[in-house]
C-alpha cells in the first residue's frame, strides 16, 4: 500500500483509517487521516455481501448492517483467510431495537477475505492481506467503518414505505459521518 499512500502524500502507516463501504456499488474505499483531514487512498471491490439495501434488523436476516462502526478485533485464524470484526450492533442499533421490541440482533459481522458472505463484507484474499496488517499497525481503535446503502455524499436516500421509521435518522448519521471524507475525483 506504500505507493498509494505516497501518491496521496500521506505517511504510511497513517494514525487513523476510514473504511467507507457502499453496498450498491460493492466498493470499499480506504481513507487515511493526515494533518486533521481525510485523504482518499484507494478502492477495493467487494466480492460478496449478502442482503439488500437497508439496515440489519435481526440475527439470520443475511443483511450487511448499515451505520457507523469501529473495528473491534482482528482474527488471523479466520476461515476466510483473515478477518476484522466490526462493532455491530452499536449503541444506535441496540437503542432502536429496544424501541421496536426486536431481540436477537445478531453479531459476528466481519470484513474478511474470500468471495462468499452472509451478512459480512468479503473483499477477497488479496485485499484483506493488505488491509489486515495496516489496521494492525494503526490499531483497531483508530479505524472507523461507515457502511451505507450507497454514497450518500452524492445521492439522497430513498425510503421504502416498509422501512423502519428511524431509518431517516440513521441515514442522517451516516451522511454526517461521510461529510468528513472528500469524494475522490474518479468517483464524483
Amino acid at each position: 500500500l506504500q505507493p498509494y499512500f505516497s501518491k496521496a502524500k500521506v505517511p504510511y502507516p497513517a494514525k487513523k483509517l476510514g473504511f467507507l463501504v457502499f453496498k450498491k456499488t460493492k466498493q470499499l474505499q480506504l481513507y487515511a487521516s493526515y494533518q486533521s483531514r481525510w485523504h482518499y487512498i484507494r478502492s477495493y471491490p467487494i466480492h460478496a455481501a449478502s442482503g439488500k439495501m437497508g439496515p440489519k434488523l435481526k440475527e439470520g436476516d443475511g443483511q450487511v448492517p448499515e451505520g457507523v462502526y469501529r473495528i473491534t478485533a482482528l482474527n488471523p485464524d479466520s476461515r476466510f483467510d483473515l478477518s476484522m470484526h466490526i462493532s455491530y450492533p452499536n449503541d444506535f442499533d441496540r437503542f432502536h431495537a429496544r424501541l421496536d421490541g426486536r431481540k436477537s440482533l445478531g453479531g459476528n459481522i466481519f470484513i474478511h477475505g474470500g468471495d462468499s458472505s452472509e451478512g459480512c463484507v468479503a473483499l477477497g484474499d488479496g485485499a484483506i492481506e493488505q488491509l489486515f496488517p495496516l489496521v494492525y499497525s494503526v490499531g483497531v481503535n483508530n479505524t472507523v467503518v461507515v457502511i451505507a446503502p450507497f454514497d450518500l455524499r452524492r445521492h439522497k436516500p430513498i425510503m421504502a414505505k416498509s422501512a423502519p421509521k428511524w431509518l431517516p435518522v440513521l441515514y442522517g448519521k451516516i451522511s454526517k459521518s461521510l461529510r468528513y471524507f472528500p469524494v475522490h475525483k474518479s468517483h464524483a
